[in-house]
């Protein structure tokens, strides 16, 4: 542990309104600042005191960084105002358009530590949803490297084979359109002040095409296959107001009594192929 970042982080009040838990684990910052290359434009959110951000401004060629705390953003203009390619805007990720940032590079890498509470709506933001083929602002992006609760990580990562019922609507979207993977476990002890739960960092590398061709009913029929989780996926389909469902999922050779949880990605696709020809 760095006896200077853990200083630095005690002598800044953390926000709990901002879920502001500052990294100080030196060996967890060079890895996060190793994933930058020097002909790299990085997207920072939530630039914190910029422990992260003092690594990422010498190993990458610009670094633009949101952040919305106003007493953090001194810190940041105090420490790293003298580099030339370090931006800083104070703005919310979920109100700014990526697309009107000042990049240069056609593909931009995106490095955040972002309060754990948002993680889904920031993932929607960055990936669009997931029948948006054409999203403006996942296609700017090569990877997403992205600091979030173990168990949330391991929801990412899920699929119809994963226990304790991980695989959700979350799973799809993040995996319609990139490949995430945990790329390294960080311990609640990296943090000051520490969080209640070791934490992950997750990387998603951003494909030009999604996994399965989109159906006009493919986001319907994910919401209605995971929002009753203890229905069966008949009840399930028939309570979003779906009809034929019984006929549907024997063309489709489901059980009837099948959870949706147990079907893969492209095994919804199908299936919401097969709704649409009664479902319009």
């Amino acid at each position: 542990m760095n006896l200077n970042y853990e200083l630095r982080a005690k002598r800044f009040k953390a926000k709990k309104s901002l879920g502001q838990n500052f990294l100080v684990d030196e060996d967890t910052i060079d890895f996060i600042a190793s994933l930058a290359n020097p002909d790299d434009e990085i997207l920072e959110i939530g630039a914190g005191l910029g422990f992260v951000t003092e690594r990422l401004v010498q190993s990458a060629k610009k670094v633009v960084a949101l952040e919305i705390d106003k007493d953090a953003i001194k810190v940041l203009n105090q420490n790293l105002s003298k580099y030339d390619n370090f931006t800083l805007i104070e703005q919310d990720i979920l109100k700014t358009d990526i697309t009107t940032l000042l990049f240069e590079a056609e593909k931009i890498k995106v490095i955040a530590n972002i309060p754990y509470y948002i993680t889904s709506p920031i993932l929607a933001h960055l990936l669009g949803e997931i029948d948006d083929i054409n999203y403006k602002t996942r296609k700017m992006i090569s990877e997403i490297n992205l600091m979030v609760q173990l168990e949330v990580a391991n929801r990412i990562i899920a699929d119809e084979n994963s226990q304790n019922k991980e695989y959700g609507q979350l799973s799809i979207l993040s995996q319609m359109y990139s490949d995430p993977e945990i790329i390294r476990i960080v311990p609640k002890k990296a943090f000051s002040p520490s969080p209640k739960v070791d934490s992950a960092i997750v990387r998603f590398k951003i494909n030009d095409e999604p996994k399965c061709p989109i159906s006009p009913l493919l986001r319907r029929t994910v919401r209605a296959i995971f929002m009753s989780r203890r229905k069966n996926i008949k009840n399930s389909l028939k309570n979003a107001g779906f009809v034929e469902v019984e006929n549907t999922l024997q063309k489709c050779g489901i059980d009837v009594n099948e959870r949706g949880e147990k079907l893969s990605i492209r095994k919804i696709y199908s299936l919401s192929l097969a709704l649409e020809e009664f479902n319009k």
